[in-house]
């Protein structure tokens, strides 16, 4: 199982949310990069990014900040937030972007993951991030009435290969992740999934190793210092 330690950009800062509420933000490191090298530095294997203003605002807002970490990291790395075009794919990519991930955009333009799937192949994940069940999009202030499983499968349809699965109730609450729903969609789609939201200890790492699960995202539960970076990529790899 692959594990990916989780970047989330606001204001140019490293932050930490509770339970998706941009209100909570804490700042948990001043220089993107420095810790982005950092988790680089203890073996990560690949890096996940989210653009927190642009998942509000529906731009990429924190493009500095993820240049210098594009063009220093020697790893793979994934970044979603704000992402709604095609031509800003285009331009992530050619900057040296492994994986797109589009979450609000894939709900409300579908033709959109269309074309980018025909042209970046497994480049391009979906985000989908759930409340109750159902599909959360623009930053996760809005829900929409389509169930995440009927959106899964759409993707899946569509030719995607990679999900990110997260329960936003879980999300930056140190409670463990929602196993139920993980395997769930684990279970109703051929595609990878990578679950994310809610770590709180190694045990939980082994768990989704246990259901194979692709990846898993941890956030703050390695700023808190509840999970070793080093420990988990060992746990993944068991």
């Amino acid at each position: 199982m692959k594990i990916f330690p989780a970047i989330d950009l606001k204001d140019g800062k490293c932050v930490r949310l509770f339970k998706g509420e941009f209100m909570s933000a804490k700042v948990v490191g001043e220089d993107p990069l420095q810790t982005a090298l950092n988790f680089m530095n203890k073996g990560a294997e690949y890096l996940h990014m989210v653009d927190l203003d642009g998942a509000l605002r529906g731009s990429i807002e924190n493009l500095n900040s993820i240049n210098k970490i594009i063009n220093d990291l020697k790893i793979p790395i994934q970044l979603g937030g704000g992402i709604r075009s095609i031509d800003t794919i285009d331009m992530l990519i050619n900057k040296g972007l492994s994986r797109v991930i589009l979450g609000t955009a894939a709900l409300n333009n579908p033709s959109l993951v269309k074309e980018a799937v025909k042209k970046f192949e497994d480049k391009i994940a979906i985000g989908i991030d759930a409340r109750d069940g159902f599909v959360a999009v623009e930053g996760w202030q809005k829900s929409s009435k389509v169930e995440y499983i009927d959106f899964a499968k759409q993707m899946e349809n569509i030719g995607i290969k990679t999900i990110i699965f997260t329960d936003i109730s879980r999300d930056g609450t140190l409670t463990g992740p929602n196993f139920e729903a993980t395997g769930k969609i684990n279970d109703q789609v051929s595609c990878d999934i990578i679950a994310s939201g809610g770590m709180k200890n190694i045990d939980d790492i082994k768990k989704l190793k246990e259901m194979n699960i692709y990846g898993a995202i941890i956030g703050k539960a390695l700023y808190s210092g509840n999970i070793s970076l080093e420990e988990a990529i060992l746990a993944g790899r068991a």
